[in-house]
Order: structure tokens, then sequence, then C-alpha cells
């Protein structure tokens, strides 16, 4: 509280590129239709990167980031006590543009998100909008619960494709969406999920979550995936990679009448093999976020599978605010990266 009487909180501030620290700042008035939440926990996304090169389009500094993270009630929300474990779907849609007025809000035409487009989880408190706001399961910490996001792309990206339990999927990349994707499959029945990848550290760290993993710099993949399905392919591939080498290989791995199914974001156009997934009459399915039983899906799947835990590799203190981010753009172990606010 400042001399005045003004209510503060500690927050991870990006202050421009390559640069956070941990600053004092104001607590907002909170808006009509939200309440506040005492943050435990946040992790950075692969979009935090992007805010903290300077490059993502609509984040300005000073901003709070974080739109993957878990906390407690502790006003403004109808029926919700203080003190009870939530997290947080970010999306905020318009509610007036076709895909909102049809359904689908997580593909508004001006989506934003909490900690992009206004201030997010990476502080000691966060309003959020009260129809976003999810309690956790019991039994799932304020830990596991700020990966809830993630695990809700990965549902979400499962059910999007089509996948019936039964069904084999190769999955480019062991990052935390590669990992959510892999685990959401095997959650959701899944007879054989392999993951490629070429980072020695996440291939380690697949196979510690019960996946045979191909390491793609010292295994050739179309014959490893060749002699794993009998010449066939696999029914799913996914791509939770979003490099110009998985792009060309997809169509090459799945089988025939089987299905791509396109998670990471591109930044740069990629070279498809159009002929062959004509060839083999391939389906390409992209997808986008989650919906909001994306989230209740996720939920459950977290209080049953205690190795979604396993993902995340570093919770660090706000101090080390710094440290989180370079652990992800420098080559380390790291996977999921969080900061912990007592």
């Amino acid at each position: 509280m400042t001399e005045k009487g003004v209510l503060e909180l500690k927050a991870i501030v990006y202050e421009g590129p390559q640069t956070v620290n941990v600053q004092e700042k104001e607590m907002p008035a909170v808006k009509e239709g939200w309440a506040l939440i005492k943050a435990s926990h946040a992790g950075i996304c692969g979009t935090d990167l992007i805010i903290y090169g300077g490059t993502h389009p609509r984040a300005a500094a000073p901003l709070i980031p974080g739109h993957e993270f878990s906390g407690t009630i502790v006003s403004g929300h109808p029926t919700l006590q203080p003190g009870t474990p939530v997290t947080v779907n970010p999306l905020l849609s318009c509610g007036t543009c076709p895909p909102c007025q049809s359904g689908q809000a997580h593909v508004c035409e001006t989506l934003q998100l909490v900690g992009i487009d206004c201030d997010g989880g990476m502080g000691e408190y966060v309003q959020a909008p009260i129809d976003k706001i999810i309690p956790l399961p019991e039994g799932v910490s304020l830990k596991l619960g700020a990966l809830m996001e993630p695990i809700a792309v990965g549902v979400h990206a499962v059910r999007q494709a089509g996948f019936v339990p039964g069904d084999e999927a190769l999955v480019y990349g062991a990052g935390t969406i590669g990992l959510c994707v892999a685990l959401s499959l095997k959650n959701l029945g899944a007879r054989r999920v392999v993951i490629v990848e070429t980072n020695p550290d996440r291939i380690r760290k697949a196979e510690e979550l019960g996946f045979t993993a191909i390491h793609s710099l010292t295994q050739d993949v179309k014959e490893v995936v060749s002699a794993e399905t009998n010449g066939s392919g696999f029914d799913f591939v996914f791509d939770c990679a979003g490099h110009p080498a998985v792009a060309s290989q997809v169509t090459e791995v799945v089988k025939v009448r089987g299905t791509v199914v396109i998670v990471a974001s591109y930044k740069k156009p990629a070279a498809l093999q159009l002929q062959q997934g004509m060839f083999k009459e391939l389906s390409i399915r992209f997808v986008r976020v989650y919906t909001h039983k994306d989230f209740e899906i996720a939920a459950e799947l977290v209080a049953k599978d205690p190795n979604f835990e396993k993902i995340i590799t570093h919770v660090l203190p706000p101090v080390e605010a710094q440290k989180g981010f370079e652990l992800l753009t420098t080559p380390s172990d790291a996977v999921k990266v969080m900061y912990h606010f007592e």
C-alpha cells in the first residue's frame, strides 16, 4: 500500500524487447462482470516469448503478461466463494461477429486474450471475466491448474481432428503443446502415440512420460514410421513443431486417407506436398486455441493423470523473471517454466 493508501501489487512487467522486471503496480479497479483472483502460478507460453522478443503485433509495453495461470477467488464472483482454487479461460471474444453468433467464439474475428490485450496472470492479483473462471477439480494443485490452458489446446486439437479411440498418432514436437497433445491422445483412447523431436532433453521427457520417441537428427523418421506401421503410416499426424522441415514431411508419414492436424503457429509460409496429399486423399485440419468444453475436459484429464505435472520443469519466484524467459530462449532442458506468487 502506498502512502496515499492506494493498494499495490507486485508483478512481472514486460518493459520492452528482451526485458522483463518486477514492478510495483497500482491495483486496477475490477471491471463489471469480472472477478478478482489472487494469482498463484503463471506459465510462460510460446506467445509470451513472442511478446518478450518485441514482435507481437498487439502486446504493448508496459504489460503484465501471462494467459496460463491459476489462483484463488478474492472477490466479485457470484457463486464461487473467496479462496476457491480456479484457473481461467483467457479468451476475450466480442460476442457480436458471425463466429461468436454461431457459437464459435474461440475463433472470434477480433479475438483477444488476457495477458496480451490486457494485464494477465504474472502478478500477485489478476482480474478475469466471471464466465471464464473455472474451478479446479478436487485434488488438482494450483501448480497444475496453471497448465490447464495448454492442456485445453491439446484436447481441442484431438477433438477437432476427428480422432476415434483406437487410432494411432504421430506427434511432431515434445514441447509443452506437443506433450499435452500426446497425453490427451493417450487419455482419450489412442492405441499408440509416437513423438518426433530434435532436442535430446525433450526426447528424454517424452520417454519419461511413456512415449516412444524418434530423434529426427539421428534417425530417419520415414524409415522408423514405416517399420512401426508396416509401411502404412499413422492415422493422425499432429504438427506441434511449426518447422518447415516438418510441414514438408507430414504427408509422407500419414496413412492413405489419414488426417494431418496443424497445431503449431507458422509465422512464415511453409511447403506442403499438396500432390501427395491429393494422391493419398488426405484431410488437413487447422486448429486454434480451445472452446470452454475443451477446458472442462482438460480439467477431467488432469484430475486423473498425474503425468501432466511432469511437463512442468521449472517453477521460479517472480524475482527470477528474466531467468524464466532466458531458460526458454537459450539452450536448456526447460519445457514448461512457471512463476509462483506466494
